[in-house]
């Protein structure tokens, strides 16, 4: 059986991704400009892997007996992630991603470490999988990063 700490983090996760989703959405709908193209292109691709993660995650949750959040349940975080006034500021959703990888990054070692102590290795696993995604996310907007603060 499941930690109620287990729950609470596989919700946590389940809110940020649909939070990333919105927010990855949102940029790249308003960004503009040419040097913008490459991350709206980016964005949209990784809306379908966060959307991915928050589908593994709540139904990891209904196998554990609980619920995945709701909008009413839903709390926003990611503060740096919104979207910038000046739609071409290419660098300012960068970090903003950023900063949503690293939070994510974060709770999925938490995640991890909890589904460890509550011997969930089913969790610990699916953690472990999606960390590597995320990882994979950050690794790729830091390359954006570096190109946008070389110019």
């Amino acid at each position: 059986m499941s930690s109620e700490r287990v729950v609470e983090l596989l919700r946590r996760s389940y809110e940020d991704e649909i939070e990333t989703v919105m927010n990855y959405q949102t940029n790249a709908i308003i960004l503009e400009g040419v040097r913008a193209e490459e991350i709206k292109e980016s964005l949209h691709e990784d809306i379908q892997a966060e959307l991915a993660h928050s589908n593994e995650l709540g139904q990891r949750l209904k196998q554990l007996g609980a619920r995945p959040p709701s909008s009413t349940d839903f709390t926003a975080r990611q503060e740096s992630l919104q979207p910038p006034e000046d739609s071409t500021d290419v660098l300012a959703v960068i970090e903003g991603v950023l900063d949503a990888e690293e939070a994510a990054i974060s709770t999925y070692h938490d995640l991890i470490d909890a589904a460890e102590e509550a011997d969930d290795p089913v969790t610990e696993d699916l953690a472990v999988g999606i960390l590597a995604d995320e990882e994979a996310h950050r690794s790729e907007f830091k390359g954006f990063q570096k190109e946008y603060r070389n110019d």
